[in-house]
């Protein structure tokens, strides 16, 4: 495999997921919050405090600036493209709606708040554009109608309606009280997952999960959702549905078969025992793991424990050793993953750097890295913090080579900051997630073993 072909593959995806294009530097328009917030700096803060005061501050990205009408999360805090802020993102709405339960169980919001905005949410969802169950990957806030990722993109996303779902079954086991509004929620959340047919999404009964339909483009995306990368949630959602389900074959025939899934070599002196060389960006580790918990979680293929914390101690070496020489990296200083950079957008790797940190990928690694993680997020606090805090929490990325800081925040970034943390912290959201019946039944479906499924 040469590597222009890798690199070809890290830009397919890097684009399919999250299809964010160059120009994107230019739009630095910033759509203001309801309230101000403090930005200062708060001096001498415990280990504690300082987790306190950026999940609440993160936080305030999906309550304060959350769209009126839907309530779903708005994709970044810059105008993109254009559709000005009526742009709603599915995946980023799933961490959303996890942000929102970690509120509430915190105190920042009161649960009944809490309730009614999630309510809000899938009453929207209810009625907004669908694909055999499945959403867009960009809705439009206000109306629900599709906006189109791109000219063929025009349908349904079964990844990023596998986000989606993940936080609304979390949502479902924590508003567990007998109370009607409740049990309203409870059911409504039971309807929306139901009715999501992950089999379609196997083009006719083929042993694999294709990406995208449309009933304007049909399957002609084509693409096929091998691993490893951060979609097996998807397919332990798709073996998980009570109603659509798809085949074991489906995980073990498609998902796991492929080029870029087992891997067994060792990067900086840590094996790595899936993915591509070096692990790929962190966010292969973050996002299908909000709610999946990888700790004594095991296939066939992989410790996902092992797999997890192994990604991210490669993806920290490579900063500390640096062999870019890029200014700014070191043991305080490191992060590689998709996020906005100096030119555009990039899925930032060890094998595709630029220089360019993204906070979320340090923060999002707290169960994995917890030492290594508080020492870059004490350099980001205060050493640069009068660059990169702001009232969303930190900035989406920063080059301190280009002498380059984000005007931006997405929420594909700023949700895993606040749920992996409270993973750290407490493991609310896994033990959500995986006291799921349906998720149980999944996992032993294909064939994982769990403390959880004991």
């Amino acid at each position: 495999m040469t590597s222009k072909f890798r690199y070809s593959v890290y830009a397919l995806i890097s684009f399919m997921l999250l299809g964010y294009t160059s120009f994107l530097q230019a739009q630095k328009k910033k759509v203001q919050a309801k309230e101000t917030v403090s930005t200062t700096i708060i001096p001498d803060l415990t280990d504690e405090q300082l987790l306190d005061l950026v999940q609440k501050q993160t936080f305030r990205y999906f309550w304060d600036f959350g769209h009126p009408v839907s309530g779903l999360s708005r994709e970044r805090s810059n105008i993109a493209y254009d559709y000005g802020d009526e742009v709603v993102t599915t995946g980023g709405s799933g961490f959303g709606v996890m942000a929102i339960i970690v509120a509430a169980e915190r105190g920042w919001i009161p649960r009944d708040s809490a309730l009614a905005r999630l309510q809000k949410i899938v009453t929207f969802l209810s009625k907004a554009d669908h694909y055999h169950g499945i959403f867009a990957h960009w809705l439009n806030g206000s109306t629900g109608k599709t906006i189109p990722f791109s000219r063929k993109d025009d349908g349904g996303d079964i990844v990023e309606s596998s986000f989606l779902f993940q936080g609304l079954l979390c949502a479902r086991q924590y508003f567990n009280k007998e109370a009607p509004e409740e049990t309203r929620l409870r059911n409504t959340i039971n309807w929306l997952w139901n009715e999501a047919e992950w089999d379609w999404y196997t083009q006719g009964g083929r042993n694999v999960l294709y990406w995208h339909w449309s009933p304007n483009n049909g399957w002609s995306m084509n693409f096929e959702i091998r691993g490893f990368n951060e979609c097996l949630i998807t397919y332990v959602l798709a073996a998980s549905s009570q109603r659509y389900p798809v085949k074991p074959e489906v995980y073990h025939q498609g998902w796991a078969n492929s080029w870029f899934f087992r891997n067994g070599r060792s990067f900086y002196g840590i094996e790595l025992p899936l993915g591509f060389d070096y692990g790929g960006p962190l966010f292969f580790s973050h996002y299908s793991f909000l709610g999946l918990d990888p700790r004594g979680l095991k296939d066939k293929y992989a410790d996902y424990w092992t797999q997890t914390t192994h990604h991210v101690q490669i993806n920290r070496e490579h900063c500390i050793r640096n062999p870019n020489k890029f200014k700014g990296y070191g043991a305080d200083c490191w992060g590689l993953t998709a996020s906005d950079t100096y030119n555009g957008y990039s899925a930032h790797s060890p094998d595709n750097d630029n220089g360019t940190i993204s906070p979320t990928a340090a923060l999002s690694s707290f169960p994995y890295s917890p030492k290594e993680s508080m020492q870059a997020l004490r350099h980001f606090y205060y050493k640069l913090g009068d660059k990169l805090w702001t009232q969303y929490g930190f900035v989406d990325a920063f080059n301190e080579t280009q002498n380059w800081v984000a005007g931006s925040h997405l929420a594909i970034d700023q949700g895993p900051i606040i749920v992996m943390i409270e993973n750290y912290r407490s493991g609310l959201l896994w033990k959500l997630f995986m006291s799921c019946p349906e998720i149980k039944n999944g996992l032993t479906r294909l064939g994982f073993e769990s403390p959880a499924l004991k």
